[in-house]
């Protein structure tokens, strides 16, 4: 709009300011005649808008209660009394998902209990997967925070004790201590071939061993960095094979494995321990 009118002014501007050499003039201004004939130009400033036209962008607001794409419900637990009372504040899904299997630790909120729940068999008819930000508090005092990733514990997490010093730091992700070991079968790395879970530099969590087809081979606990309960090893086909069995107690030197049971490739059980 700016640039049609300039041109209409500076059009009307050279009407103005030329004189045609048959114009009648005052004959003793006549050595001062001349002729505009360059093409008035005006730069415009690039930067330069119209108002009518400009159009603020609109901020995009930050969806309440959404974490990772999925939506939450806000919740809390309080136990104790008085000083001593201690709150936990954090978000569940509002619709259940499919949990990862291979990850033992799995939180959630118990509505039965009123409690938040690390493992165990989750029923979302009376439950729900926590996801998204965790926070313990006493009083005005942080005392853990971090994140949840469906039910999993993710990215870093930290407590501190009652002068609110820092006196542990682990990173996760999805479930899966940061120092956990992995490997794959070829260099693409698109087959998963075992998982060692490791944990301030001792085995710590669930095991598992797969094979080429992607198919559990062995899966297992360790504990304070032992073989504890039943280890199960499995055929290509997904049957049992066999269940070596340890004790549930780390620090029971006295047990010694041993296969409980034993499977043919077609699950035909051929050995029992009794």
């Amino acid at each position: 709009m700016h640039l049609k009118k300039l041109i209409i002014i500076a059009t009307m501007l050279a009407g103005c300011f030329t004189l045609s050499k048959a114009q009648v003039v005052d004959p003793e201004s006549r050595d001062e005649m001349f002729t505009i004939d360059t093409p008035i130009t005006i730069e415009l400033d690039d930067n330069e808008e119209e108002e009518d036209d400009f159009v603020k962008p609109k901020e995009k607001k930050r969806k309440k209660k959404v974490f990772y794409g999925l939506k939450t419900k806000k919740r809390y637990t309080k136990e104790g009394y008085g000083e001593k009372t201690t709150v936990e504040l954090f978000y569940v899904l509002k619709e259940p998902l499919p949990l990862d299997p291979y990850v033992r630790d799995i939180y959630w909120l118990d509505y039965r209990r009123g409690a938040i729940r690390k493992g165990g068999k989750f029923d979302p008819k009376h439950g729900a997967i926590l996801h998204g930000p965790y926070e313990k508090r006493r009083g005005d005092q942080t005392l853990e925070e971090g994140i949840f990733y469906k039910g999993m514990k993710h990215g870093r997490w930290v407590s501190y004790d009652k002068d609110n010093l820092l006196v542990d730091k682990e990173k996760y992700y999805k479930g899966w201590p940061k120092e956990s070991l992995v490997s794959y079968y070829g260099t693409e790395r698109d087959k998963m071939k075992e998982i060692v879970p490791i944990e301030y530099q001792e085995k710590e969590g669930n095991y598992y061993y797969f094979h080429e087809n992607g198919r559990v081979a062995v899966k297992g606990e360790f504990k304070w960095d032992q073989k504890v309960g039943d280890w199960i090893e499995y055929y290509t086909t997904g049957r049992r094979k066999k269940i070596i069995r340890y004790s549930k107690d780390p620090f029971d030197d006295e047990f010694r494995p041993y296969i409980w049971k034993e499977w043919t490739p077609k699950g035909q059980l051929v050995y029992e321990s009794r």
